[in-house]
């Protein structure tokens, strides 16, 4: 497929909230919330500063080491594992839970923005190394988010009784939806390829994050990435010092409240901190840790603490403790030599709480740089597009406002009735201007009656422009179909349609399209129309 590509502010979507938007445009309000500005000038800071920071990268290359060990080697991710021992060698990191079969499409635009980062990077820094790092957020337990996709329209569930971290869940009921998959996709040019790479990422597999880790190097080892599960005691006894000031001191919670607060005076808060911000991870369960009237208490389930017991319970398991979103960021900095993270709407939202608590821990705080976003759009729906006089910016208008629009182009009749309502006005207008001398108090009355007057001319337009509506059903009926297919449950493409049913049709070049397409610092949506 030949594509046409179309960039769009993120504000004309409609989709973005206004803390994304005004943190694209670098307003003045969220300034003290982030470090770095997303350009040329802030990675440059950003890695001054993560040169000065130390990074245990011993730990890191031998735990990403024994990670990859028995996967098939492809030289460019093992020479990026290994260069992460030097000094000179730094990171580009998104992250994401590892939902089966990797969800929907953004999964697939974020780790592609992140190679085409280290890539621009490595251009701007010819003597030093960037690794594009995924960062699997395996220890997530929603499994209602992370254990379903969208195909051919229909939600397909796992239905699993598992509990707790996903990442660590048995991969045990996933053939049936790999049945159902292949029954789908196997028609398709490239529809065997993928379902095999499904197939031996899935089955016959351990738990969700191995196969993850599988199908994600199967897709994106040529461009070098670096899969990272971070569920390791050698990463979190990293963090021992802070987990101690969260369970003992609520530290981290007392400093994200008062960045919420000033945050909150302006936008909607993304996530808010709880008084302790860890889990207790072990086996199957994953529960808040929350204090007791004497001690401590792992939520729903018997597990009680002394401090004393809790403190050492941290230092000889570290790995029993899992951060919330407040604290991942910063384990996730801790561990990496990182300079930015790429992250979507939401993510960025609640990474401008943290900084604060970054600054607090000496810990540098990454570029943050919001995901790219595309809208796929196949031949057969743009040229119905078209063929009713719209762009590729009015994709994202409702439809109702589109199809009023067209209604009102194309009709044969006067559908407006502007004009006998600035007739109806300058009547009334001339009304008072008779009633003002006799009386000021009548002007008020007048304006009654002019409100009462003009209410059904309103409402006659109304019933003009829907009587209409109806000798145009068959494009009405078109419109639809384009939203309901580009806009699934009325939301972005990206957000529900998984990746499968492309790559089907695609092959391996749908991912090196996307990559070929994929902007770097420019954050605008992009429309990709096939030609």
């Amino acid at each position: 497929m030949d594509w046409i590509s179309t960039r769009l502010p993120y504000q004309q979507t409609g989709y973005f909230s206004r803390i994304i938007t005004d943190y694209l445009h670098g307003a003045a309000g969220l300034r003290s919330f982030y470090t770095h500005p997303v350009t040329a000038e802030g990675f440059e800071a950003a890695l001054a500063a993560r040169t000065a920071f130390p990074t245990d990268r011993k730990a890191l290359v031998s735990t990403l080491q024994e990670q990859y060990a028995g996967m098939k080697e492809v030289p460019r991710v093992m020479e990026n594992i290994a260069r992460l021992a030097g000094d000179d060698t730094f990171t580009v990191c998104t992250a994401h839970q590892p939902a089966i079969f990797t969800g929907h499409l953004y999964f697939i635009y974020k780790i592609l923005h992140i190679i085409r980062l280290a890539e621009w990077l490595k251009e701007q820094h010819p003597t030093l190394h960037f690794v594009p790092v995924f960062y699997m957020g395996s220890e997530d337990a929603d499994l209602d988010e992370l254990g379903h996709i969208y195909l051919g329209g229909e939600k397909l569930v796992w239905d699993t009784k598992q509990k707790g971290a996903v990442g660590r869940m048995k991969t045990k009921g996933l053939d049936k939806l790999l049945f159902r998959i292949e029954g789908e996709l196997s028609v398709q040019p490239y529809g065997q390829e993928i379902v095999a790479l499904l197939k031996a990422a899935y089955l016959d597999c351990p738990d969700i994050q191995t196969a993850t880790l599988r199908l994600l190097h199967g897709l994106f080892a040529e461009y070098g990435l670096v899969v990272l599960i971070a569920d390791k005691a050698a990463f979190k006894k990293q963090m021992i010092a802070i987990f101690e000031d969260d369970l003992f001191r609520q530290e981290p919670t007392r400093i994200v409240n008062a960045a919420a607060d000033r945050l909150g005076e302006q936008y909607k808060i993304q996530a808010n901190p709880r008084p302790i911000n860890l889990f207790y991870l072990k086996d199957d369960l994953r529960n808040r840790i929350e204090r007791a009237a004497e001690g401590f208490e792992v939520v729903d389930t018997p597990l009680r603490f002394s401090e004393q017991e809790l403190r050492d319970e941290l230092h000889r398991y570290p790995e029993r403790f899992s951060p919330n979103v407040i604290l991942r960021g910063l384990f996730q900095e801790t561990i990496l030599p990182n300079l930015a993270f790429v992250g979507g709407g939401g993510e960025t939202a609640y990474w401008l709480e943290l900084k604060d608590l970054f600054d607090h821990y000496r810990t540098p705080f990454p570029v943050l740089v919001l995901r790219n976003s595309f809208l796929l759009v196949q031949r057969q729906w743009m040229e119905k597009m078209t063929n009713m006089g719209f762009s590729v910016a009015d994709l994202f208008l409702p439809a109702d406002e589109l199809m009023n629009e067209l209604v009102r182009r194309d009709s044969d009749h006067t559908l407006n009735l502007e004009g006998e309502i600035a007739a109806a006005n300058d009547y009334y207008e001339a009304l008072k201007a008779l009633a003002r001398p006799v009386d000021p108090t009548l002007e008020q009355h007048v304006t009654a009656l002019q409100a009462r007057a003009l209410e059904p001319i309103r409402t006659l337009e109304k019933k003009l422009l829907k009587a209409e509506k109806r000798r145009f059903g068959d494009q009405q009926r078109q419109l639809h179909a384009v939203k309901a297919t580009l806009f699934p449950h009325d939301n972005l493409q990206e957000r529900i349609d998984s990746f499968m049913p492309w790559y089907a049709a695609m092959g391996p070049d749908f991912i090196r399209e996307l990559y070929r397409r994929s902007p770097v610092l420019e954050q605008e949506f992009v429309v990709l129309t096939e030609s």
